[in-house]
C-alpha cells in the first residue's frame, strides 16, 4: 500500500457502484492528486443480471465478472473486508484474506457494500438453500442440476429419481423468474441426450408470498411473465411462502409437500449487515440514509448509493410521491456511481463547492425468461411501450450487453450470443469442481501397509 500524505478516497466494497465510482473518480483526478483505494471481498466486480444466463450456460461465467485490478489500473486494491470504521479518527479497520488485521486512514468515504440475499429463520434453508447473488452460486447451481439429470437418468428407485427431479424456486421477482426460466430452458436441453430422462419426469415449482410475478414490469406484464411460465410446465404458486425445507422435504403454507434436492432462494435482498458497524445513518430497513448529493445525512466527507443507500427519487417526489426512494437496479447504480465520482472530486478540490444532486426519471424493466422469451416494458416520457416474448428478449440482451462494465467484457459476451446462435448449449456437468483436490487426493494418499490390514482382517475373523 501507498504510504505517502496525499489525500486517500476509500472505496468500500467493488461491486457495480464501487467499480464505476472509482474509475469516474481515477478519470477525474489529475496525476499524484489523490490515492483511491477500492477494499472488497472479491478480486472482482460480478454483473448480476447475468448470473441466470450464466446459470443456464449461455453466458462463460468468466465473462460475467470483471477484474478490479485490471479495469483499476491506477487503484490501491485490497482483497480483504472493512469491519469497522472510526469517523473520529477517519480510519477504517480492514481485515484481509490472510493475516491480522490493520488500520487504514482515509480522507474520503464511498460506501458501496451492495446487498446480500434476505433470509428468513425457516428451517433447512441454511443447509439446503442455493443463492443467486454471485457468479459461484450460478456455476455452482449449473453443476447441481445437471447432476441431478445424472442421478435421475443412472437409478432405477423412483423415489430419488423423483426428488432429484424436482426443482423449487422461492421468490418470484427478476432473480426467480429469470433463474427458473433459464434453469428449465437448460434442462429442457439437457433431457435430450438423456436415456431415462424426459422433460415430463420434471417438476418446476416457483413460490412466492406476492399476488403476481414479475412486479417491477407492471401487472399485465406480470400476468404474462406467469401464464408463460405455467404454459412450459412451470408450477407457479402466489401469495404462498414456503415453511420449512429439512433434508430437502418442502412444506409451503398451503399445506403442499414435495421432496427436492434442488431449492433456489431468490426471494429479495437486504442491505449489507456489516453497515449497522459503521456508525452510520440507517434507514428503517437498514439502508444508508443519504441526501440528493449522495452524501450521507450528517457528514460532509462520506457519500453511499447503489443497493445499499437510501437514496432519495427526486423525479417520483416531484410527481407528489414524497416517499419515493431509487429501487435497486443497474440502472440507477451506473448512474449514481457517476454522479458520485464527480461529487467526491468537487469535494477533494474545493469543500465548499455546491454538491450535484441525483436525479434520473425510471426508463422502464426488462427480463429474460429463456431463449428467445422475455418481458420489457420501455419508458419514453409519459408513454410506456410494453413489449413480449422475442423482441422482449433482444431488447433484455441489448439493454445488458450494452451496460455490461468495459469494453473486452462486451465483446466476450456478444461473442458467447453470436455462437449460442450457431452451435448447441453446452449441457456438461463439472461437479469436480467443488471439490477439485479429492481425486488427487485419493491417489497420492498413504495406502494401508500390510501390518495395519492384518490387525483389521484378524478382526474381521
Amino acid at each position: 500500500m501507498s504510504t505517502t500524505e496525499r489525500p486517500r478516497i476509500l472505496v468500500v466494497g467493488g461491486g457495480y457502484v464501487g467499480l464505476y465510482a472509482a474509475r469516474r473518480i481515477l478519470k477525474k483526478l489529475r496525476s499524484q492528486e489523490a490515492i483511491v483505494t477500492v477494499v472488497d471481498p472479491r478480486s472482482y466486480m460480478t454483473y448480476q443480471p447475468f448470473l441466470p444466463e450464466a446459470a443456464a450456460g449461455s453466458i462463460s461465467p468468466r465473462h460475467v465478472v470483471v477484474p478490479l485490478r485490471r479495469v483499476l489500473p491506477g487503484a490501491e486494491v485490497l482483497t480483504g473486508r472493512v469491519t469497522t470504521i472510526d469517523q473520529d479518527r477517519k480510519v477504517a479497520t480492514v481485515a484481509p484474506i490472510v493475516g491480522e488485521a490493520y488500520e487504514l486512514p482515509f480522507d474520503y468515504l464511498v460506501i458501496a457494500l451492495g446487498a446480500v440475499s434476505r433470509t428468513f429463520p425457516i428451517p433447512g434453508l441454511a443447509e439446503n438453500g442455493i443463492g443467486m447473488k454471485g457468479i459461484e452460486e450460478a456455476i455452482g447451481l449449473r453443476n447441481h442440476v445437471l447432476e441431478q439429470l445424472d442421478k435421475a437418468d443412472s437409478t432405477t428407485d423412483e423415489e430419488i429419481r423423483r426428488k432429484a427431479l424436482t426443482f423449487v424456486f422461492v421468490g418470484g421477482g427478476f432473480a426467480g423468474a429469470e433463474t427458473i426460466g433459464e434453469v428449465e430452458d437448460m434442462a429442457r436441453d439437457a433431457a435430450k441426450y438423456y436415456n431415462n430422462v424426459k422433460r415430463e419426469d420434471m417438476r418446476f415449482i416457483l413460490v412466492d408470498v406476492a399476488d403476481r410475478v414479475l412486479p417491477e414490469v407492471g401487472p399485465k406484464l406480470g400476468e404474462y411473465g406467469r401464464k408463460h411460465l405455467e404454459s412450459r410446465g412451470i408450477e407457479v404458486i402466489l401469495k404462498e411462502s414456503m415453511k420449512s425445507c429439512v433434508d430437502g422435504h418442502v412444506v409451503l403454507s398451503n399445506g403442499l409437500e414435495v421432496d427436492a434436492n434442488t431449492i433456489v432462494w431468490t426471494a429479495g435482498v437486504k442491505p449489507n449487515p456489516v453497515l449497522a458497524r459503521y456508525g452510520l445513518p440507517l434507514g428503517p430497513r437498514g439502508h444508508v440514509d443519504t441526501l440528493p448529493t449522495l452524501q450521507v445525512k450528517g457528514t460532509d466527507y462520506i457519500w453511499a448509493a447503489g443497493d445499499n443507500a437510501q437514496v432519495p427519487d427526486l423525479v417520483g417526489r416531484a410527481a407528489g410521491n414524497e416517499n419515493a426512494w431509487c429501487p435497486p437496479n443497474a440502472q440507477h447504480a451506473l448512474r449514481q456511481a457517476k454522479v458520485l465520482g464527480d461529487n467526491v472530486v468537487s469535494a477533494l478540490r474545493d469543500f465548499s463547492a455546491a454538491q450535484k444532486e441525483y436525479k434520473h426519471a425510471n426508463k422502464g424493466a426488462v427480463a429474460g425468461l429463456g431463449l428467445h422469451k422475455g418481458v420489457a416494458m420501455i419508458v419514453m416520457g409519459k408513454m410506456k411501450i410494453k413489449l413480449k416474448g422475442r423482441l422482449a428478449w433482444y431488447m433484455h440482451r441489448g439493454y445488458h450487453g450494452m451496460a455490461m462494465p468495459t469494453f473486452n467484457r462486451k465483446i466476450r459476451v456478444f461473442a458467447d450470443w453470436t455462437l449460442g446462435m450457431f452451435l448447441k448449449r453446452e449441457v456438461v456437468s463439472l461437479g469436480a469442481m467443488e471439490n477439485p483436490r479429492e481425486e488427487f487426493y485419493e491417489a497420492a494418499k498413504p495406502a494401508p501397509q500390510a501390518s495395519d490390514a492384518a490387525p483389521a482382517q484378524k478382526a474381521k475373523a
